[in-house]
């Protein structure tokens, strides 16, 4: 495997401990700008804003950009926003420094990925994405654990000085690995105006496929499943602290089992996805739905919480994994935006969790109520999901995976 393809995997890492890591400091947060929780919460939104924004646009024109001259541009922008944001103290910078690196990041992915495969054989194609998205995974074992601890010892801004340092490294390795070459060099200009009509003509083909009536109950879906992970897990540190009783110093622990469990379950998901994806799903969807509701109900005892925590990270780590399986075998005729749309359901849920969330708790109902609207968004994304079913039943169309 190149060298340059765990870089990339150590840019990811680095990126998705960014977009992870509020979970752990949104009451430091809070404090220090003189907001409220939902406020703070709204940051990991911004965040999730910005990468549905991006995925689709950056997918399009990462396609023809050099690739190391657009990674390393991405990434030092990225660097930029959060060493302004470990800088400022305005609420509002830190907002739009959180939805310019999501764009950032969303660029980031849009070209990582297309580099990875194809600098190693057909055979090394699945291992070489499998480092890249692994870069998320760790993040959530070990990236978003330590930003809490760092935030519990330095305060929340040391967090994000370190998200910036991590970066680095990656930075120089690209600039010095990465090939540098050029898509599309040395071909003639006429050559070069039909192939951007072909891409023109074939980008209008995939958006069809991806607004037909078949992918669009499972983008639904996936958006209320990423949604209701989201919106329980951005505060879960006021509901273990506030509601549990535990100590700020278990949050780390906390997060780093939440990560556990989210690894094992895309493990799981990554080895069975293929066959098994529709059972995955419905089971994976219901065990979702009760999961969060036996942690709303358990909060006040500290070892259910620390119980379910993981299991609900494996849960909803793997369930997203079949979805993700399940929509990319769906839509095999868009095969330059079918990625990009997963991303873009994946971050819309990211978005409105931690905002149905703050409303929640603007709402004075208590620290909880995150976890409840979890529950209730699960339940919407069964009734989604049990509609789809249905209605390809009724029309004699065998439901596959």
């Amino acid at each position: 495997m190149p060298f340059a393809v765990y870089v990339l995997g150590l840019a990811v890492f680095a990126q998705g401990t960014s977009e992870f890591m509020l979970s752990g400091l949104v009451s430091s947060i809070a404090a220090d700008l003189g907001v409220s929780l939902a406020a703070a919460g709204l940051l990991t939104s911004a965040f999730a804003v910005g990468m549905v924004l991006g995925a689709p646009l950056m997918a399009l024109a990462g396609r023809t950009w050099p690739r190391r001259r657009a990674l390393l541009f991405f990434l030092a922008v990225f660097v930029a926003v959060h060493i302004a944001g470990a800088l400022t103290p305005s609420y509002g910078v830190l907002l739009a420094t959180r939805f310019v690196g999501a764009l950032a990041n969303a660029g980031f992915w849009a070209v990582a990925l297309t580099a990875a495969v194809s600098m190693v054989p057909d055979r090394l194609k699945g291992r070489a994405t499998a480092v890249v998205v692994g870069g998320v995974t760790i993040a959530c074992v070990v990236g978003v654990p330590a930003g809490a601890v760092l935030g519990e010892r330095w305060g929340w801004r040391a967090a994000f000085w370190a998200v910036a340092l991590i970066s680095l490294p990656a930075f120089a390795a690209i600039l010095r690995s990465l090939p540098g070459g050029v898509r599309g060099d040395g071909e003639a200009a006429p050559v070069r105006n039909e192939l951007r009509v072909r891409n023109e003509l074939r980008v209008r083909d995939e958006l069809r496929v991806l607004t037909g009536p078949r992918l669009r109950p499972t983008l639904l879906t996936m958006a209320l499943v990423q949604g209701a992970t989201f919106c329980a897990f951005s505060y879960l540190e006021p509901l273990l602290t506030r509601e549990s009783g535990l100590s700020s110093a278990w949050v780390p622990a906390a997060l780093a089992l939440f990560g556990a469990g989210a690894f094992l379950g895309v493990t799981v998901a990554g080895r069975y996805a293929d066959r098994r994806a529709t059972a995955l799903v419905a089971y994976g969807m219901v065990a979702l739905a009760l999961g969060w509701s036996a942690l709303a109900l358990t909060a006040g005892r500290p070892v259910a919480a620390l119980v379910l925590i993981p299991l609900l990270g494996l849960l909803a780590f793997g369930t997203g994994t079949a979805l993700i399986t399940r929509l990319l075998g769906q839509a095999a005729g868009a095969p330059t935006l079918a990625g990009a749309s997963a991303t873009a359901a994946f971050n819309l849920g990211a978005a409105v969790g931690p905002w149905a969330g703050g409303l929640a708790l603007d709402a004075g109902l208590g620290h909880r109520a995150p976890v409840w609207v979890s529950a209730a968004l699960m339940g919407l994304a069964l009734v989604v999901a049990g509609a789809r079913r249905a209605a390809v039943a009724v029309s004699g169309v065998r439901v596959t995976g």
